[in-house]
């Protein structure tokens, strides 16, 4: 039976300021669709199941807190997460906002949060949903 996991993931207007000076690699354009692609990527291997190619995709701290967490490769444990798989197919209406280096994407029922890392754009949080005058309460994140 899957485990479930709430974790939160603090993330704010006031703290994302910050970032938005930030320039990154590429034109904001190019950075929005490179978040959104590797987002698109994590739905789709969650929705086959294709525990390899969501591990792929995923911050090296959060595949670190996947594997201590179920005590077993990433590839397996993830599939354990209760995070939910949304119909990824590639229509760019998807939300997408970019802040330097980090990315929230929002799909009908799932919320993405990502960083760019040398080897590219990697999920940090996912499962996540906003609550009113609190932080977004994400169900996978690195410790």
């Amino acid at each position: 039976m899957p485990r479930r996991r709430w974790r939160t993931v603090v993330v704010t207007g006031a703290a994302l300021v910050p970032l938005v000076l930030t320039t990154g690699c590429g034109s904001v354009d190019e950075r929005r669709t490179a978040a959104l692609d590797a987002a698109l990527d994590f739905e789709r291997a969650m929705g086959a199941r294709d525990g390899a190619a969501v591990c792929g995709v995923l911050a090296p701290a959060v595949r670190e807190e996947v594997e201590q967490s179920a005590g077993t490769a990433c590839e397996e444990g993830v599939l354990e997460e209760d995070v939910p798989s949304v119909e990824a197919t590639g229509e760019r209406g998807s939300g997408v906002d970019v802040y330097g280096r980090q990315a929230r994407v929002e799909f009908p029922g799932d919320t993405l949060f990502l960083s760019r890392f040398s080897g590219g754009w990697k999920v940090v949080a996912a499962g996540c949903t906003p609550r009113p005058q609190r932080p977004y309460q994400c169900l996978l994140k690195g410790g």
